[in-house]
C-alpha cells in the first residue's frame, strides 16, 4: 500500500502538470516556461511527499490532519505568490 500511494502522488503530479501543457496547445492565455513546470512539479511533488511522510510518521490522526492542513496552506500561499504576487515579493509572477 505504501508504494501505491507514492505512485499515486507521482501520477497526480504528472497529470496536474499536463493540464497547462495541453492548454498551451490551444490558447495563448497559458504561457508557461520550462522553469514554471519545474517549480510547479517541485511544489506539487514536495507537498505530496511531505504529506505522505506525515501520514507514515505521525500516529495521532488530529496531528496528521493539522500538519497536512498547514502544509497545504503553505503550498497554496506559495503558489498564489508565484502566480499573482499576493505579498508583493520579487518572486511574484505578475
Amino acid at each position: 500500500m505504501k508504494n501505491k500511494r507514492l505512485v499515486g502522488i507521482v501520477l497526480t503530479t504528472l497529470i496536474l502538470l499536463l493540464i497547462p501543457l495541453i492548454a498551451m496547445q490551444f490558447t495563448d492565455e497559458v504561457n508557461w516556461t520550462l522553469f514554471d513546470f519545474i517549480i510547479a512539479g517541485f511544489l506539487l511533488l514536495g507537498t505530496g511527499l511531505m504529506c505522505e511522510l506525515v501520514i507514515r510518521k505521525v500516529s495521532k490522526i488530529e496531528h496528521r490532519i493539522t500538519i497536512c492542513a498547514v502544509l497545504l496552506t503553505m503550498f497554496v500561499l506559495i503558489w498564489l505568490e508565484l502566480a499573482v504576487g499576493i505579498f508583493g515579493t520579487p518572486f511574484a509572477g505578475s
